[in-house]
């Protein structure tokens, strides 16, 4: 994939968001209308997220994926369907993919507290944290800082995308408090001179299922592990914009954001309850054409609390969005059959939805 430009994606300041002055407000609603309704994302300046914090939470992350797969081994927890803890390479697939794994290996965290109502309804979904017992130096802290501020930043462009679309201000963030917030580090894994130029990619094209997910930037290791700029023009995150006549299948754009800015990307759950006004953002990760190359990045993805109902808003209810994303359907449930199609819970979790008691009429019958 060759590199493309970045087209004029809008660019939001966090601080025109808390200044009460209309013009400003005015200013930052229309950028997030833009970017949310055609791009699927928005650039954010002024975001709070300290970038030396994020360097040195990389180079703690190194050092833990550095270690050997037996040493991380009992962080990696299937039975919490990876929400906490290590994730082992090629475990997920992304829904839309070809099969292929994607070429990564990933930490969990929440950076909020957990909900102990929501932890007996969806004890998968909102376990306590778990971190290595020796992990290394700014390791626990770095992540859990890192997602604190990208959930703060997180929270005030949804309130500025409430102002955008003429809401109450709360709408959005109301829908998601003490939600199944989490942050995740990501280290993409060096390929072989076999695999480069194959069509290998470290992520397959997907769209996340979350309300929100923001990216504070990462950053490429050369193959002796040294921060280093990008190999090559065709590695990278790439994105799809919308469908328009030019572009019937959308236009793939690079997402490198401008310099000190960060990255919000819509997730599949505010795509629903806006009714396709806000387009989920596709996107892709590729590996570089040249081998021995990995990439470190983060995200945090921030959720519809699980007790919610996943449909479009009333004012966004029109024939063509309730034929779009009918039935309603609780974002709980939405989350645990999202997860078993990316591999990260098994097909059984599935058996959690529903009436679970079918059996006891057969055991009263059978003891009369």
């Amino acid at each position: 994939m060759a590199d493309t430009p970045t087209m004029n994606i809008p660019t939001v300041d966090l601080l025109d968001l808390a200044s009460g002055e209309p013009a400003r407000l005015e200013r930052a609603a229309a950028a997030l209308r833009e970017a949310f309704g055609v791009f699927g994302l928005v650039f954010v300046k002024n975001h709070g997220v300290d970038a030396p914090a994020l360097e040195r939470f990389y180079d703690a992350f190194s050092a833990f994926v550095a270690r050997p797969d037996a040493q991380k081994r009992p962080l990696g927890r299937a039975d919490l369907w990876y929400q906490r803890g290590w994730t082992p390479p090629n475990t997920e697939v992304a829904v839309a993919s070809n099969g292929q794994p994607d070429f990564k290996e990933c930490y969990f965290a929440a950076p909020t507290p957990t909900d102990p109502q929501s932890a007996m309804e969806f004890p998968e979904l909102y376990p306590e944290n778990i971190w290595p017992d020796d992990a290394p130096p700014f390791f626990q802290e770095g992540l859990l800082t890192m997602g604190t501020a990208l959930h703060e930043a997180g929270l005030k462009l949804l309130r500025g995308a409430a102002l955008a679309l003429n809401l109450p201000q709360d709408t959005f963030t109301a829908s998601c408090e003490k939600a199944p917030h989490v942050t995740r580090a990501l280290q993409y894994l060096p390929l072989g001179p076999s695999q480069v130029n194959t069509g290998i990619l470290w992520g397959e094209e997907h769209t996340d299922f979350n309300l929100l997910t923001l990216l504070p930037g990462g950053r490429f290791l050369d193959p002796e592990g040294r921060p280093a700029p990008k190999p090559d023009d065709q590695s990278g995150l790439y994105l799809r914009t919308r469908a328009t006549p030019d572009a019937p299948n959308g236009a793939m754009v690079r997402g490198t954001a401008p310099a000190g800015c960060i990255v919000a990307q819509v997730g599949q759950q505010l795509e629903i309850l806006t009714g396709g006004t806000f387009l989920a953002t596709p996107h892709v990760i590729t590996a570089p054409g040249v081998p021995g190359w990995q990439r470190q990045s983060a995200a945090h993805f921030m959720h519809v609390h699980t007790s919610q109902v996943l449909f479009p808003l009333p004012g966004f209810r029109t024939p063509e969005a309730v034929a779009n994303y009918a039935p309603p359907v609780l974002a709980g449930t939405y989350d645990i059959k999202t997860l078993v199609d990316i591999g990260l819970a098994p097909p059984a979790a599935l058996d959690k939805l529903g009436y679970r008691h079918y059996d006891r009429l057969n055991k009263m019958r059978a003891t009369t």
